[in-house]
């Protein structure tokens, strides 16, 4: 059952991969491909709003679940470089009642990483709580920051 956890929570080993192929000493770029890894589950969840609502939140569950169940050998710090489901909550969070085209991929991505990674405010908050639920949270803060600049600007520059 942990392997199953393990894979789950490392986006089924992929962010294993940034120190095998770059020699990094960190898993820098692990966070990157979690976000790459969103965007084929906002492909699969559902068009319909409430529906993809209800995707999300129950993601938003299952992901501090794993958070919360997944062990490391070695490493067990808070936050995990190599846990990646919460930087695909986040991505799914960027994507919410968003077209999917790619202009919007592209933006929620670039807004999410940079949000993940600067992480003002809000997301700094919920970075400081040493548990499963800031581990996945500073992330959908991070991506309901992007979801919400997006929704600005379709409001006020997209014509339709």
């Amino acid at each position: 059952m942990q392997v199953i956890i393990l894979a789950l929570a490392t986006g089924l080993f992929v962010s294993y991969l940034p120190p095998l192929v770059f020699k990094y000493k960190k898993n820098t770029g692990a966070g990157f491909l979690g976000t790459l890894w969103g965007i084929p589950i906002v492909i699969l969840f559902p068009k319909d709003p409430v529906l993809y609502l209800i995707a999300m939140l129950a993601f938003w569950v299952i992901a501090v679940i794993i958070c919360k169940k997944v062990q490391f050998k070695g490493n067990t710090g808070h936050d995990n470089p190599k846990i990646i489901i919460d930087e695909m909550a986040g991505y799914v969070t960027a994507m919410a009642f968003l077209p999917r085209t790619w202009p919007y991929f592209t933006a929620a991505f670039v807004l999410f990483r940079i949000f993940d990674t600067l992480k003002p405010w809000l997301v700094k908050k919920f970075d400081r709580m040493e548990n499963a639920f800031g581990i996945v949270f500073d992330d959908v803060a991070g991506g309901l920051m992007a979801n919400i600049l997006i929704q600005l600007f379709i409001i006020f520059f997209v014509k339709g």
